[in-house]
């Protein structure tokens, strides 16, 4: 049996558990499975972030086309046959920040 292993594994799981509520951040066995499930659950959270954040994308999207009496799919099937290359991310940024050039980018697309 090796000691020093032993609890420096022990040691690096309650150090993570830091700031827990009562027996989670103290107790090795109970920290362990909160541990275990947070860290899971932190996983999971990075790829829902990754979607969230593209639905938000496509809801400003639409909103802004919109005005320009188009829908967002007409939108972007226009976008894509016209070849111009630009990722969700950037035409929310422009809809939102940059009305006036989105308003030329519609009107390019048209």
């Amino acid at each position: 049996v090796n000691a020093v292993a032993s609890r420096a594994r022990r040691k690096k799981i309650l150090k993570q558990a830091k700031g827990f509520y009562g027996k989670r951040k103290n107790v090795y066995t109970v920290a362990k499975n909160v541990l275990e499930k947070g860290l899971g659950y932190k996983f999971v959270g990075r790829k829902l972030k990754k979607r969230d954040y593209r639905s938000l994308w496509i809801v400003r999207i639409n909103a802004a086309v919109r005005e320009e009496g188009l829908s967002y799919s007409q939108f972007m099937h226009k976008l894509s046959e016209k070849g111009i290359d630009l990722n969700r991310k950037v035409l929310a940024d422009l809809a939102m920040n940059e009305p006036e050039s989105f308003k030329k980018l519609v009107g390019e697309v048209k």
